[in-house]
């Protein structure tokens, strides 16, 4: 694994019915599904055509999920959880979990950025498989990663400094929406945005794009399969279309059609 410090590496979906959830996605998505680990820990990995890209777990089940609504969680990678935390909580940032270790896997915590955004700091143990560098376009991959904070400037500030993210463009959104700022570990390869939150939803929250073939068809298995689309479909600067959705247990997660290779 290449070096990985500000990549996104794993995520998991913490949710109440982590049975209904795995139908859904895999319906939806394409994903594949197997469970991994002791039965106990009821845990369920999810795979598109390249390789492992997440999991599937039960909210607040043990010590290392935190308690609260479903949602989707995005472990960051860094050298050194340890200092990350510390660096982190010295920016203003809450510890929720850890820092604690999965046995041959790695070492991670979960925290609040200073805006109450969730997030995991992760350390790979050097040995784990499955947590290569996704290709953003292969369908079922995780593409973007958007951040709607109440604090842009705030965030961008405190997330350049833990992870070293650069910015790699911005664009004025018009009315009261200000900058949506780009930013990657590297200049010419973004990873996501960072934008303000919507009035109507004054909450800071992490939003996981996954990539999928046909936006139209995948909407349409979305609503067929119990879930909600909240916005779009709609296009992006870029020719990418998207929209915005919510699972049947109410995480939140967006998906994205990218735009066709030019001529």
């Amino acid at each position: 694994m290449s070096d990985s410090r500000g990549r996104f590496v794993w995520y998991d979906l913490l949710t109440s019915d982590p049975k209904a959830a795995e139908a859904f996605y895999t319906n939806v998505v394409g994903w594949t599904a197997e469970p991994w680990g002791p039965p106990e820990a009821a845990y369920t990995m999810i795979a598109n055509g390249d390789g492992p890209v997440g999991g599937i777990g039960e909210v607040g089940k043990d010590s290392a999920s935190v308690a609260g609504p479903p949602n989707w969680l995005a472990y960051i990678g860094t050298p050194d959880v340890d200092a990350t935390v510390e660096q982190a909580r010295s920016l203003g940032a809450e510890l929720l979990v850890g820092p604690m270790d999965i046995p041959t896997i790695g070492r991670f915590a979960v925290m609040a950025d200073p805006q109450g955004a969730v997030f995991a700091p992760f350390t790979s143990a050097g040995t784990s498989e499955g947590m290569p560098e996704m290709n953003p376009k292969a369908p079922g991959v995780f593409a973007w990663h958007e951040l709607h904070t109440t604090a842009p400037d705030a965030a961008w500030t405190f997330y350049e400094a833990l992870f070293g993210w650069v910015q790699t463009g911005a664009f004025e959104m018009g009315g009261t929406w200000g900058t949506y700022r780009m930013y990657g570990c590297e200049a010419d390869k973004p990873l996501g945005g960072i934008m303000i939150t919507p009035p109507e939803r004054p909450v800071s929250a992490w939003t996981y794009y996954i990539a999928v073939e046909d936006l139209d068809s995948a909407l349409d298995r979305v609503k067929a399969n119990g879930g909600q689309v909240v916005f779009g479909p709609q296009e992006v600067p870029g020719g990418d279309r998207v929209a915005n959705c919510v699972d049947p247990q109410g995480a939140a997660f967006a998906l994205t059609q990218r735009a066709p290779a030019p001529a």
